[in-house]
């Protein structure tokens, strides 16, 4: 007589992994597409694909992603220092002062924009920035992208946060420390890999996306050759550049969208990788 408390665990376990393998074959296909077609586009164009402007539409030239490129950086580096900080201490707010019904205002506030559709922060901040300004440029895009940032990079923080334990914090008191010195000194440095990996989501999070764009830095289809020389400028993006040549029918700037679809992807797995090398669990 068969066992059959194995035959229905080992059952089990097939169809488990099967429904696994088949949930992620999609993203596997998606992957592997944009290796392959970007991957060519890339090593065609070679170095020029990282540093030239698109060539003309229908031209049968390549050209390249550079001012796309210098763009996506600008808008990461700019989005960074205004949404890191203003998330971070957003985060510290909460937790150290869970009670205080500001405290419960911003928790609420920052949830709710996770349900907010990006495309009306790039509104918003058209309406604000970009009409008194009276034109595009990189900055206002920076500001839409640190709104969007803002409730990812809380939540993860905010959590870390809260996973350290009340002990520490009492040990620091005890020695004399103030709560600054206790939050930024003790807390913050058991909590490193939580508060990165928040701030590392809210980067990737950022730089893959394209509606606060469209109505914030202008747009992608080679009016801007040379890249930005300001802030105050308009500029263009990678996901951007994705979206409209992506669209179009000619098939050199199709063949530009692939290979930044590639580029940018490449991106986001570096900052993974970065990230996991250069933080460490912290032990005390």
């Amino acid at each position: 007589m068969p066992d059959w408390r194995r035959v229905k665990d080992r059952l089990f376990t097939v169809v488990t992994v099967a429904l696994a393998l088949l949930a992620v074959a999609p993203l596997f296909h998606i992957l592997a597409t944009v290796v392959v077609r970007g991957g060519s586009v890339i090593v065609r164009g070679g170095v020029s694909f990282f540093t030239d402007p698109p060539a003309y539409p229908g031209s049968g030239e390549l050209g390249g992603v550079g001012p796309a490129l210098l763009g996506t950086l600008w808008l990461g580096l700019v989005t960074s220092l205004i949404g890191v900080p203003l998330a971070l201490l957003t985060a510290i707010y909460i937790v150290e002062y869970r009670e205080s019904r500001l405290a419960r205002i911003a928790r609420v506030f920052t949830s709710s924009l996770l349900e907010v559709p990006t495309v009306l922060i790039g509104m918003l901040v058209f309406l604000v920035v970009v009409v008194p300004m009276g034109r595009y440029s990189l900055a206002a895009g920076s500001i839409a992208l640190a709104i969007v940032m803002l409730p990812y990079t809380v939540s993860y923080v905010e959590r870390a946060l809260e996973g350290v334990p009340r002990t520490y914090r009492e040990a620091g008191y005890s020695i004399g420390m103030t709560r600054a010195q206790v939050v930024f000194q003790v807390v913050m440095g058991i909590a490193s890999r939580g508060v990165a990996a928040g701030i590392l989501i809210g980067v990737a999070k950022v730089l893959s996306e394209t509606a606060p764009l469209l109505f914030t830095i202008g747009s992608a289809r080679g009016s801007y050759p040379t890249g930005p020389q300001s802030l105050l400028e308009p500029g263009d993006a990678l996901p951007l550049l994705i979206f409209q040549f992506a669209q179009t029918p000619y098939s050199n700037w199709q063949d530009l969208a692939w290979g930044a679809a590639l580029l940018l992807t490449l991106i986001i797995l570096a900052i993974f990788a970065l990230l996991r090398l250069l933080f460490r669990e912290v032990k005390l």
